[in-house]
């Protein structure tokens, strides 16, 4: 066990490691964000992998995320399916982006390691119930479905959570799957009205600052050197990924969003944001989805996430490559 004794300068020594849940549709960048959590079991212990519908449909989210387990031998990763459509729409998935699989670029093998039984909403509820209130962390890196109906079956849980990091929005960048619109909030933004509404303390990973996270060739080069299965594998993925979004955004290699969450974990001081009100727009077929940003405080609404914009993007990398290193 970590051993928590006294600094001289009053902080302690080793804290043990914050429990996180991860929720996820992976996407290549999923997978970088977990390999990041995996990377890191000093400061994470990955109390399980739940799965959603998202970038591509659940069967192979929740493939993805067993191979990814298996990859970075991490099999005893409790890997629970989810939500396999929005609450209240049809699913929308990415397959343009991910490729057919979601995870297209490596030769990767089918998983042998089974899903856990049960779903992922009770497996949600059900360790925010068992666990001491205030110490497991949200880590969504999808769609907010199975969050929003844990929220709507056990509303008990809410006040239980740490806080619910998320990567989803956009406010100055605009959208990524509508002008006004990032791809998680698109695709079930009654989920996270739900969220936003419930009193959950969040922090939000928008693509204001993804977009400041580009896989420039001299990062994917560094990837590549560390010579592992597990960063060959992501190097092979982020080389797929980016083929669609060099050409959408014109840039030497495209953003890596999902890892930030993870990232803010471990070093939150890469980023800079600040606390606002958030709101989900519902109802408008132009901008459904919409994370509307109260970052100016031109309203009196209650702010109830903390939105970051800025990042150090050589911290976050150097970051990225040292825990890929550790796999």
């Amino acid at each position: 066990m970590p051993d928590n004794t006294q600094c001289e300068d009053g902080t302690t020594g080793m804290a043990s490691a914050r429990k996180i849940i991860i929720d996820t549709d992976p996407g290549q960048d999923d997978a970088a964000a977990i390999m990041l959590a995996f990377g890191s079991p000093d400061e994470l212990e990955v109390l399980g992998i739940t799965t959603v519908a998202g970038n591509v449909p659940l069967s192979l989210t929740s493939r993805n995320a067993r191979i990814v387990c298996e990859l970075c031998s991490r099999t005893e990763t409790k890997v629970f399916a989810g939500a396999d459509a929005p609450i209240a729409r049809k699913l929308v998935t990415a397959e343009h982006v991910h490729g057919k699989t979601g995870l297209d670029g490596p030769e990767l093998s089918e998983p042998t390691m089974a899903l856990q039984p049960g779903h992922a909403v009770d497996f949600i509820i059900e360790t925010l119930r068992r666990e001491p209130e205030g110490t497991v962390t949200l880590c969504t890196l999808g769609p907010l479905t199975n969050i929003g109906l844990a929220f709507q079956k056990a509303p008990d849980i809410v006040p239980r959570i740490r806080e619910l990091v998320m990567m989803g929005g956009g406010f100055f960048e605009g959208g990524n799957i509508t002008p006004a619109a990032e791809f998680n909030i698109y695709v079930d933004p009654e989920a996270a009205d739900i969220v936003f509404r419930s009193g959950v303390r969040v922090v939000m990973m928008p693509l204001d600052v993804t977009h400041q996270l580009l896989t420039r060739k001299d990062r994917v080069k560094r990837m590549a050197e560390i010579g592992t299965a597990p960063a060959k594998a992501m190097v092979e993925m982020l080389e797929f990924f980016e083929r669609f979004d060099i050409e959408k955004y014109g840039s030497d290699g495209g953003p890596l969003h999902d890892p930030t969450v993870v990232a803010y974990l471990l070093k939150p001081e890469l980023f800079k944001g600040r606390d606002c009100n958030v709101e989900i727009e519902v109802q408008s077929e132009l901008t459904v989805g919409m994370t509307v940003v109260d970052w100016w405080h031109v309203t009196e609404r209650k702010r109830n996430a903390k939105v970051m914009r800025h990042v150090d993007a050589d911290g976050f990398f150097d970051l990225l490559i040292e825990r890929f290193a550790r796999i």
